[in-house]
């Protein structure tokens, strides 16, 4: 009896895996990412014990999209903007979802980060959940709440934003220079020793664009 018990435990959660992950396909399809939505289901099962890597975009200028604010509204000056208007300051961007474990796993690393660093470096977070069908934008605010997490963070409604950053799994975080170069970009959740690792990477580029304007 307890057996079956645990079979029939075990089939309703592999049947709302698959649905969960067909509504993910969905999205992707939607939302133009069907060449990317085979990788980005896989990705939801390794992305959650994978640690960072892979760097594809850097060198490249970080593609301008429209967003909005949650909250920091007076750190980044606006409450409905655009990323070009962040060029001046280094910027770590992290996308994210209300319904993303990984992204929830690494937030209380990026508060630490942003109360150490918010003088030198520019901290934002995106959701993108209704992108990735990892949420709604209530739930990422509820997200927010729960955490108590202050840096800035918001939300935009242009679906192209993950197809233009190669978004394949969340959460996925990008570095980039003051004057809009991709340093940087990691897919999957981050810990403290690797944000701390690519902040000084992406001061010690700042540095250097700095030396080259002044030569």
């Amino acid at each position: 009896m307890a057996n079956r018990r645990r079979r029939r435990s075990n089939a309703r959660v592999s049947a709302g895996a698959r649905q969960g992950a067909q509504q993910q396909q969905k999205n992707f399809m939607k939302y133009g990412l069907g060449a990317l939505a085979s990788i980005a289901i896989a990705a939801a099962v390794v992305f959650a014990v994978a640690s960072s890597s892979g760097s594809s975009g850097e060198g490249a200028k970080a593609p301008d999209f429209e967003f909005s604010m949650f909250q920091g509204i007076e750190e980044v000056g606006f409450r409905n903007g655009n990323l070009a208007r962040l060029e001046g300051k280094p910027l770590v961007l992290n996308f994210w979802a209300g319904l993303c474990p990984p992204c929830r796993a690494e937030m209380p690393q990026f508060q630490l980060f942003y109360e150490e660093f918010k003088e030198d470096i520019q901290l934002v977070g995106i959701d993108i959940g209704i992108f990735t069908g990892l949420g709604s934008r209530s739930n990422a605010e509820e997200l927010l709440r729960e955490l108590g997490v202050t840096y800035p963070a918001g939300w935009t409604d242009d679906g192209s934003v993950p197809r233009k950053y190669g978004v394949t799994a969340m959460p996925t975080t990008v570095f980039i220079s003051s004057d809009g170069t991709i340093i940087e970009k990691s897919v999957g959740a981050i810990d403290a020793n690797f944000l701390a690792r690519a902040s000084r990477e992406l001061l010690a580029a700042e540095a250097a664009i700095g030396a080259d304007r002044g030569g």
